[in-house]
């Protein structure tokens, strides 16, 4: 891939941790990726808006609040609503190991819990652009 990787960070909801976006982040554009986050408290319009306007190939929404079943969901039907169909979805953060399944069938690429390794994210990373292949 000739252009670098465009990853939005994003912490949706009343989670106020986020100590490991940033460190995923950093991570991320140390690898060469650009990066944008958002901050705390975004609802999923606003993510979904954020990532839209960046034109991001990823969008990777940050959870520890256990809302993820919730948010997901509006996320992915935001995204549908703007007729983004090309964007890679990833989840991180805690969550249930038999939610992980649950969130994949309904359109979440990937989830990347609290104890994924650095290098590991961004090789998950990598390897999901490059099965999309060229926008």
């Amino acid at each position: 891939m000739t252009n670098k990787i465009r990853v939005l960070l994003a912490k949706v909801g009343l989670d106020g941790h986020d100590r490991g976006v940033k460190i995923v982040a950093r991570c991320l554009r140390d690898a060469g990726m650009d990066v944008v986050y958002t901050g705390l408290h975004r609802s999923p319009e606003e993510v979904v808006a954020a990532a839209v306007q960046e034109d991001v190939d990823v969008l990777g929404v940050s959870l520890l609040s256990g809302a993820h079943m919730t948010i997901f969901p509006k996320i992915i039907s935001g995204l549908k609503a703007r007729g983004v169909d090309d964007m890679i979805l990833v989840g991180g953060g805690v969550m249930p190991d038999e939610d992980v399944l649950a969130l994949k069938q309904m359109g979440v690429h990937e989830v990347l819990l609290q104890d994924t390794a650095p290098n590991t994210i961004i090789q998950t990373i990598e390897r999901l652009v490059a099965e999309r292949g060229e926008r």
